[in-house]
């Protein structure tokens, strides 16, 4: 397993080894051993999702409130979708810019990304199923959105702007900066001190 840090602070893109013979494939997808040696502390995992969509579905940009947050680690069981991890902690040097994995069914990467940052995917195939790990279970009333379409961010979507299906929830939230102005994103010294709780407490 290899695990490379994006441009985008504390999101990280995980490469396992595949072992192949004549009945199939059989991979480690997720150890949390390898992710503590590199992010500083174990994940205390809460509840796993699955997603399936169409080909061109969009979807996020999503973040909670932080604490506690809620940290992901996501991979393509089937199909493929481009992830997004986009910095919205206000005051980090990297606030505003993203960073992208491909992830698939072919080289079955995966994503990390740690509490504070934006996540956002689009299908690139029908069918394209998505599987979570988080650290938080789902609460309304924490979760957030930034629309996906802003300019600011200006993600790079590999398909025609035609072809991607937005729920009205993101087509709904906010721009980047809007976000700001209400004091929904998260604070950067604010998600430090609790990665630093996270790390002490491990």
């Amino acid at each position: 397993m290899q695990i490379r840090e994006l441009t985008v602070p504390d999101a990280y893109e995980i490469t396992p080894v595949q072992h192949r013979d004549d009945r199939g494939v059989f991979l480690e997808w997720y150890r949390f051993d390898r992710l503590e040696e590199t992010v500083g502390h174990a994940l205390e995992l809460r509840q796993a999702n699955t997603s399936v969509s169409r080909k061109g579905s969009v979807r996020g940009i999503h973040f909670a409130d932080v604490p506690p947050g809620q940290a992901k680690y996501v991979t393509c069981t089937r199909g493929a979708v481009l992830d997004f991890a986009v910095d919205i902690r206000v005051g980090s040097p990297a606030f505003g810019t993203w960073d992208s994995v491909l992830l698939d069914d072919v080289d079955r990467r995966a994503i990390y990304l740690a509490e504070g940052l934006g996540h956002c995917f689009v299908a690139l195939t029908d069918d394209a199923t998505v599987s979570y790990l988080v650290t938080d279970v789902y609460n309304p009333s924490r979760e957030h959105g930034i629309n996906p379409m802003d300019p600011e961010i200006a993600l790079e979507f590999p398909l025609g702007a035609d072809e991607l299906l937005l729920s009205p929830k993101d087509t709904d939230a906010p721009s980047l900066s809007e976000a700001r102005e209400r004091g929904l994103l998260p604070e950067h010294e604010a998600v430090r001190r609790f990665h630093a709780s996270l790390n002490g407490a491990s």
